[in-house]
């Protein structure tokens, strides 16, 4: 076995990527809860790749038989309502886990020099998700599936000159039909898992040379023994990997209690129009996309006057736009001295803790049917959550801050 072992590390450096990536990449020690959701982005990944394959199986991405299919995985196939239901499930703990994992780095400066490379990589995957998460969730064939997508693809019409060519393009009809099912099930299945793995291949990459942030935001590589190691850094293998399980065992609690007890989360994971096939000629009384969009759904209904002779959806549509544009810049808008929310000033915990709100409150009310009242709050919160970044670079390099300790204080 060990020479076996030798003839393929000579030929594909298995041993010297498993040295560099596991057992001899050292890690800061004191890593809390907030650095679970890592590793457990990885795990959904895995489950929604494994699921997906095998719902593939028994699916008909064609309009005639989409939504039949689903019902004879849900009721037909062998444990075909777990692997559905899994698969469903795993999409919203995706985003669960992704929001977490972001909000880590906003808390922790993860995105600071120099890891900027590691947020855009972060933020590439983000954007390939949701458009995964969006192509996804026509393939049901249901009525909300369908009027979802129609209403979202028709956004792309509100782009003076070629919006409306845009939106046929990517419809390839004049409305969602079979050849919109299927192409996007093309790329649902196909084209952008391949993308997503590889950002999230340069993702990881990226992290381990220059190495993991932690909640103090000290660089361990500066403080070194008499052998080059950092004094306060672990092996990722064993330590981190044994430790990740205890995340993964949690989660794994939850996740199964929602799949076998919850698995509609009141509509929310699962809408109850998505459980009536497509029809053309009938609109769901009160159209939203799912919750892990609704906060920039929210922002685009909150857009209600035309400007510059452009109508409100247009502006409506560059506001959403720019809601997930602008955190792509996000390392250099903080001029802060020290990374950690730890040793920041009280303006940065405000702001963030507003933020955090404003996020959640806009999600809620993009669930919600418009009215003058959710209009209006939705306009207050879109705004503080754009001052966030746009006052960032004032209000960081103003404040007060903590001096950081030289070694991590666990």
């Amino acid at each position: 076995m060990q020479k076996l072992i030798q003839w393929i590390d000579a030929r594909l450096p298995i041993v010297d990527a498993y040295n560099k990536h596991l057992a001899q990449y050292y890690a800061p020690k004191n890593f809390n809860i907030w650095y679970f959701f890592g590793s457990l982005a990885m795990l959904v990944l895995v489950n929604q790749l494994v699921t997906g394959i095998w719902l593939t199986m028994s699916y008909n991405p064609t309009a005639e038989g989409a939504f039949a299919s689903v019902e004879y995985i849900m009721r037909d196939v062998k444990w075909g309502w777990l692997l559905r239901y899994m698969h469903s499930t795993g999409a919203s703990a995706f985003f669960i886990v992704v929001y977490l994992h972001m909000f880590r780095g906003l808390m922790y400066g993860s995105y600071q020099k120099p890891r900027e490379l590691i947020w855009i990589f972060g933020m590439l995957i983000y954007l390939v998700l949701m458009a995964e998460a969006f192509m996804g969730y026509l393939l049901p064939w249901g009525q909300m599936s369908y009027w979802g997508a129609q209403v979202i693809v028709n956004l792309f019409g509100a782009i003076p000159g070629i919006g409306d060519d845009l939106s046929l393009w990517i419809r390839g009809d004049y409305l969602i039909s079979g050849i919109t099912l299927n192409r996007f099930f093309a790329l649902h299945v196909i084209a952008l898992p391949i993308v997503l793995l590889g950002l999230v291949v340069l993702h990881i990459l990226a992290l381990h040379e220059v190495g993991s942030n932690n909640p103090d935001g000290i660089e361990i590589k500066k403080n070194k023994d008499e052998n080059g190691i950092p004094k306060d850094g672990i092996p990722f293998h064993p330590y981190y990997t044994v430790h990740d399980i205890v995340g993964v065992a949690v989660f794994l609690f939850i996740f199964c209690v929602v799949v076998f007890f919850f698995p509609e989360m009141g509509g929310l994971f699962l809408e109850k129009p998505n459980f009536e096939p497509a029809n053309q000629l009938k609109t769901p009384a009160h159209i939203a996309p799912v919750w892990y969009f609704t906060p920039f759904y929210a922002m685009l209904r909150s857009v209600t006057v035309d400007l510059f002779g452009l109508p409100a959806k247009f502006w409506g549509v560059v506001v959403m736009g720019a809601a997930i544009a602008i955190l792509f810049v996000l390392p250099w808008l903080d001029r802060s001295p020290v990374r950690s929310m730890r040793y920041k000033g009280w303006m940065s915990k405000v702001a963030l803790a507003i933020f955090a709100i404003s996020f959640i409150v806009l999600g809620y009310l993009g669930i919600k049917p418009p009215s003058a009242l959710r209009t209006g709050m939705a306009q207050v919160l879109t705004t503080l959550y754009f001052l966030y970044f746009i006052l960032m670079p004032f209000y960081t390099r103003m404040e007060k801050t903590k001096p950081v300790p030289e070694r991590v204080t666990g």
